[in-house]
């Protein structure tokens, strides 16, 4: 599961790419309950989104016209350097190269073999998010791939997670990713991989990683997001075992995804 207690290859931080950071800020104060604050005049409109006081991802302006809208991933790195080379070496592509950010930490953004945008964070000052698994807070991280085989091994020589795959409806298969030092078998797990399906990829559906944020009524909060201007991607369902999900995108296109726990599973 998802915890503070970052080890290297755990999602540590999500930020947020907006064309206009006011109507981001509006739209998931409104959903989630978040407030913002700037990380300073030199952060270049950057800032932190907080659940009372406490961090639970960022925003800051698109960086290049024409960047669509989204969520990054980023997973903790003891060095942001070394993971560009290995990166490089399992065959993923290096969109910005390591930087120090103050004294913050030093972070990096990559591209995976099958597309999808990440990033890294080699902890300074912040380690990372300060909350986590709880409503309105980040609980799991989900890539959803146009080559699953493909992106588990590159995650593997990066990260070198592990996997359990778990079969579900079809032919799909859902593998949940633990990092090393927490291990599959004791671990439940920080997100998953799961292949795209067909008619998603003739949908124009590519490559992505995305968030999913608890909340305690799935479908309540699902209709105040599409009220605010959010599109339905999947509208609230049950899994056996998992909960209840929701997959939508905000009013400036960026994916999200929304859980509430079963509470069986508890």
């Amino acid at each position: 599961m998802l915890t503070t207690e970052y080890v290297p290859g755990a999602p540590n931080w999500i930020d947020l790419g907006a064309p206009d950071v006011d109507a981001a800020v509006a739209f998931y104060s409104a959903v989630f309950g978040w407030t913002f604050q700037s990380a300073g005049q030199d952060a270049g409109g950057y800032g932190f989104l907080q659940l009372d006081g406490r961090t639970v991802g960022a925003v800051g302006p698109l960086m290049q016209e024409g960047t669509p809208s989204a969520w990054t991933t980023y997973f903790m790195t003891t060095d942001a350097d070394a993971t560009l080379d290995a990166v490089r070496q399992a065959g993923g592509s290096v969109r910005a190269e390591p930087m120090d950010v103050f004294t913050a930490g030093r972070s990096a953004a990559f591209t995976d073999p099958t597309g999808a945008d990440f990033a890294v964070w080699q902890p300074g000052d912040i380690t990372g998010l300060d909350l986590v698994m709880e409503p309105n807070a980040l609980c799991w991280t989900e890539l959803a791939t146009t080559d699953a085989a493909a992106a588990k091994d590159f995650y593997r020589a990066v990260f070198s997670w592990e996997y359990q795959d778990m079969d579900m409806s079809g032919d799909a298969v859902y593998s949940v990713v633990s990092a090393p030092d927490r291990g599959a078998e004791a671990d439940p797990g920080q997100g998953g991989i799961i292949r795209l399906s067909k008619e998603n990829v003739l949908a124009g559906a590519t490559s992505e990683w995305h968030p999913y944020f608890g909340v305690l009524d799935c479908d309540a909060v699902f209709g105040g997001a599409t009220g605010l201007g959010a599109t339905p991607v999947m509208p609230p369902t049950g899994v056996p075992g998992v909960g209840r999900i929701a997959l939508l995108k905000d009013p400036a296109g960026a994916l999200f995804a929304l859980i509430k726990g079963d509470p069986s599973t508890t």
